[in-house]
């Protein structure tokens, strides 16, 4: 997952977009920040002046004023530190806002195929973790890793000024600081960015483990469980241990060199007064610049290794972000054909998975005709799911098209596509809010009067309204509170919701919508699902015999090609493909 190394530099120029329509208040942030920093700088100076001046020679009215001096620079200091936090709080998490909300909302937008191939916790840790490391880091980090450097040159083009053997010697340590720092950085980066993927790597084993704790208690793999939880956990520690030796090694290195060279000054300095070279308030004020210097120095430490964080964090930001959205808007969308009929036809489709070798559909030809409730049937993995998912372009063709009436569907905003098209999947997949908010999710238009005639067809009626708050309860995440029963009348509820109003879907895709039901539902549901699918474009996924009967027509699905299309009467006598999967398929509900 990692992309090719690149400086920290490059990477972070990249959020130079997000920094731009704020760039006047980071800037007058960072002014403020650096005149801060002048300002404490100055107070050396004035030092320098009061050992030279009144204290060589007893002058009291100008200790008073130069002292009063020295105050008022530390008040300005303070001002203008508290100016900075005002003035960069705003700002920064404003970027931090507006890089979520594109992540999420580009999310959205990406395949199917996409979420499929990236483990959950992996985008979760990019959207909450990595993007509040970004805005520390602009918020703070990276504004006084600037300021900070330029303090330090600033505070030693003063030392060469005031005194330039002591200032030559402050430089001659700054070359090799820059350069072993400039190594630890990048050593760090690369530490944090495989913490980082560790992080989001446990994030996933975490959510899997909190959403499949049924499967984990059922089959007693609690401690196989936690192992595994405990190995990606040791992985992340040792990761995080060699975050902290780089960083020992770079703050050793930091402080040292600077200790080091304030004892030569110490020493040369004192040298140099001994001999009359150099005036004592002189020594005393490039000693005290220097000790000024330390936290900008010593500081360089952290900063560097939140620059490599903010980094590694940008680069797993934008490896989302430059993901192509391949299913997306047309460049000029067609409007549907009017009247709206539902008619849907298959020519020749064919499809294959990113990086897959061989097509999963091979050639598909069918054609549902309007008002028509079409059962889709094949053996287990023939890509029924794959199939009925290219309709609404939750992936598109590799081959072939997709018409509804007569439109291909690719030249359809997708908006306008998923409006006319409801889907309702074998996996019924429920959000953590109300029954109401669930069932109306597709239709937000819809009324209590529409959700509970939708309810009804699904035969969920009776359960909702047992429900402590009935239509305003909140359900569980993914429904986990619900049977698995309830679950998919709910998730069907929310396919036909729409049905008999022509602003509503007008093809209904559902996909084995009876699996989770039992017997006296079943029928239930079918005989309501019977009245609503009259006059409805349907294509269905049957693995019941009892779905089958439903349908209009059935098209028989194998080796990726529609083998057989007629009435269940006619494909029994003249198929006998289509006789072994029935038979199968009965096999299966008497188990």
């Amino acid at each position: 997952m990692s992309p090719p190394p690149q400086s920290s530099l490059a990477v972070l120029r990249r959020l130079a977009p997000y920094a731009r329509p704020v760039r006047a208040r980071l800037l007058g942030s960072g002014a403020a920040a650096l005149g801060a920093m002048l300002a404490g700088l100055g107070i050396p100076l004035l030092i320098q002046r009061i050992v030279d001046g009144p204290l060589a020679h007893r002058d009291r009215s100008s200790l008073l004023v130069l002292s009063v001096g020295v105050f008022a620079l530390g008040i300005v200091e303070a001002g203008l530190i508290y100016l900075r936090r005002a003035v960069a709080a705003r700002p920064t998490t404003e970027i931090e806002k507006r890089m979520r909300a594109d992540l999420y909302h580009h999310l959205q937008q990406l395949p199917v195929a996409f979420h499929d191939r990236w483990q959950s916790g992996q985008l979760l840790s990019r959207a909450i973790s990595d993007l509040s490391t970004i805005r520390r880091f602009i918020a703070f980090s990276g504004l006084f890793l600037v300021v900070n450097v330029l303090t330090v040159l600033i505070g030693m083009a003063v030392l060469v000024v005031i005194a330039p053997a002591l200032g030559a010697l402050a430089v001659i340590m700054a070359v090799p600081l820059v350069v072993l720092c400039g190594r630890y950085e990048r050593r760090y980066r690369s530490a944090a960015r495989r913490a980082q993927d560790q992080v989001g790597d446990l994030a996933t084993t975490v959510g899997e483990a909190a959403s499949g704790i049924r499967v984990l208690k059922s089959f007693g793999q609690g401690p196989r469980a936690t192992q595994a939880f405990l190995a990606q956990a040791r992985e992340l520690r040792r990761t995080e241990l060699t975050k902290v030796g780089v960083l020992a090694n770079l703050w050793a290195l930091i402080i040292a060199l600077p200790e080091l060279t304030l004892a030569a000054m110490l020493a040369l300095g004192g040298y140099e007064v001994a001999t009359g070279s150099l005036s004592l308030g002189t020594v005393i004020g490039a000693i005290t610049i220097l000790t000024y210097l330390r936290w900008p120095l010593e500081s360089l430490g952290w900063l560097l290794a939140d620059a490599g964080n903010a980094a590694a964090a940008t680069m797993r930001y934008w490896e989302v972000r430059d993901t192509a959205a391949t299913v997306a808007d047309p460049p000029r969308p067609r409007a549907p054909a009017q009247p709206v009929r539902g008619g849907l036809r298959m020519e020749a489709v064919r499809f294959r998975f990113p990086g897959a070798t061989t097509d999963v559909l091979r050639g598909v030809d069918l054609d549902v005709r309007p008002g028509e409730t079409m059962a889709l049937v094949g053996a287990t993995g023939s890509g029924k799911t794959t199939l009925i998912a290219l309709v609404p372009r939750l992936a598109d063709v590799t081959g072939g098209r997709i018409l509804i009436d007569g439109v291909d569907v690719r030249k359809l905003a997708l908006a306008e596509l998923r409006r006319l098209v409801a889907t309702a999947f074998e996996d019924p997949v429920l959000f953590s809010a109300s029954v109401r908010e669930n069932v109306a999710l597709g239709a937000p238009q819809a009324g209590d009067d529409d959700v509970r005639r939708a309810l009804r067809i699904a035969h969920a009626e009776t359960f909702v309204d047992a429900l402590p708050w009935g239509l305003d309860t909140r359900i569980g995440e993914q429904g986990l509170t619900l049977s698995g029963g309830q679950r998919q009348r709910l998730a069907l509820a929310r396919a036909v919701i729409g049905t008999g109003d022509v602003k509503n879907p007008a093809v209904l895709v559902l996909d084995d919508p009876l699996s989770a039901l039992d017997v006296h539902t079943e029928a239930e549901v079918e005989a309501a699902l019977r009245r609503v699918l009259h006059g409805v474009t349907a294509l269905v996924v049957a693995h019941r015999p009892s779905t089958v009967q439903l349908a209009d027509r059935v098209a028989l699905l194998a080796d990726g090609r529609i083998e057989a299309v007629g009435t269940h009467s006619e494909l029994l006598a003249e198929a006998p493909e289509y006789r072994r999967l029935l038979s199968t398929m009965d096999q299966a509900v008497t188990r």
